[in-house]
């Protein structure tokens, strides 16, 4: 939980029946005291673009302009916004092995709604027992439900 209130703490994961298949993401924001629990789901789609999903609805749901600690179980995620992402703009999109970056699309729309932010990339082991990990785990796993 957040015990400071100048900063806002996101937990988020995404989850797939099948890669790909069903999928689900959920995001937890934490600030004030206060949490809120966000989720959503899609019928065909991979768990990397569940783990995006995840982070880029947890933003869009932000109203405060604080800086915001993200905590997720995707090292895709994660390395790619603080290794990969300046490299692949550089690129045109592409990997260092010359090819398509994977849902492009995704990591534009994060790359947009991520300006103006001041954000800090956190990985967790995911299912290891991270108390905000395994209750986006859960989000996630409850949103292919209603599918």
């Amino acid at each position: 939980m957040n015990k400071n209130n100048k900063e806002i703490c996101i937990y988020t994961d995404g989850a797939c029946e099948g890669n790909p298949g069903r999928g689900g993401w959920g995001a937890i924001l934490c600030s004030d005291g206060h949490e809120k629990e966000i989720s959503g789901a899609q019928e065909y789609t991979t768990n990397n673009q569940m783990e995006l999903m995840a982070v880029i609805k947890a933003i869009e749901a932000i109203k405060a302009k604080r800086p915001i600690h993200i905590y997720t179980d995707s090292q895709y995620v994660q390395k790619g916004m603080v290794e990969w992402l300046e490299g692949w703009k550089a690129k045109g999109w592409k990997t260092a092995q010359k090819k398509p970056v994977k849902n492009k699309e995704l990591w534009q729309k994060l790359d947009e709604i991520q300006q103006g932010y001041d954000i800090s990339w956190h990985w967790v082991k995911g299912h290891a027992g991270h108390e905000m990990n395994e209750r986006a785990d859960q989000l996630a796993k409850q949103a292919i439900l209603t599918l």
